[in-house]
This record gives C-alpha cells, structure tokens and sequence, in this order.
C-alpha cells in the first residue's frame, strides 16, 4: 500500500504515506467551496509535475556531477471550468548561475522524461521555462 486517505469533514482530507508516516493535508479550494487552507488535491498534481522533475534532475545530475542544489521551480496551475479539470501547468524552473547551458539543457531533457510527466493526460499543456 502506498498510502491511506481519511476524509476528515469540510472538504478535507488527511493523507499518510505508509512507508514513513507523513501526512498531507488537502483542502478544497475557495473556488470550489473550499476555505483554500491547505494544497488542493490538483494543486499536488500540479506539483508532483515540478517534484518529479526536479528529483530526475538530481539523478541525472549526480550521474554528471552537476551541483544544482537551489534548483527551484515555480508552479502555475490553471483549471478548467466545464469539465473542471486541470488544463494547464507552467513551471517556471531556475537553476543556481553556475550551470553551463549545457548542463541546463541536459537536465531539462532529463526532467521531461520524469513518470509524473509520462503519466499526464495529452490535453493538459505543460509549458516549462528554465534560466
């Protein structure tokens, strides 16, 4: 088992990963009868996107003995109305001065290649920038 989700009343939930414990508070957003108080289940699926990434980034960089520690990305999520879905997420990566274009680009590569990337649905546009 990977992890068990509790609905805990008002629109929220309590997820805890098996293997270590920890838990993930999710809130419905305001926009859809929520108090927007913790992560939307679509916001971690907008950001497993960034996650996952960066963490086949870090493989790849290991791999090359690239430091891209500080390697950030900012999310942007954008929904759909009817059906409400997510239909876009930007990722806005930066990675830390020192890395060569080289060494951006092959991660980026890296990256892209990433399951939670492989596992979106087509119709969700993914536009991803990286400095």
């Amino acid at each position: 088992m990977t992890s068990e989700v509790i609905y805990l009343g008002d629109l929220r939930t309590e997820a805890t990963h098996v293997q270590s414990g920890k838990k993930i508070i999710t809130d419905a957003p305001k926009d859809n009868h929520g108090k927007g108080a913790a992560f939307s289940p679509t916001d971690i699926a907008a950001t497993s996107i960034a996650s996952c990434m960066i963490t086949i980034m870090g493989i790849a960089a290991e791999a090359r003995n690239i430091d891209m520690t500080g390697t950030k990305a900012e999310v942007i999520k954008i929904m759909s109305e009817s059906p409400r879905r997510i239909n876009e997420v930007q990722l806005n990566i930066s990675f830390p001065k020192h890395l060569l274009d080289n060494d951006k680009n092959v991660l980026r590569k890296a990256g892209e290649k990433c399951p939670v990337v492989l596992s979106i649905h087509p119709e969700i546009k993914l536009i991803i920038h990286c400095s």
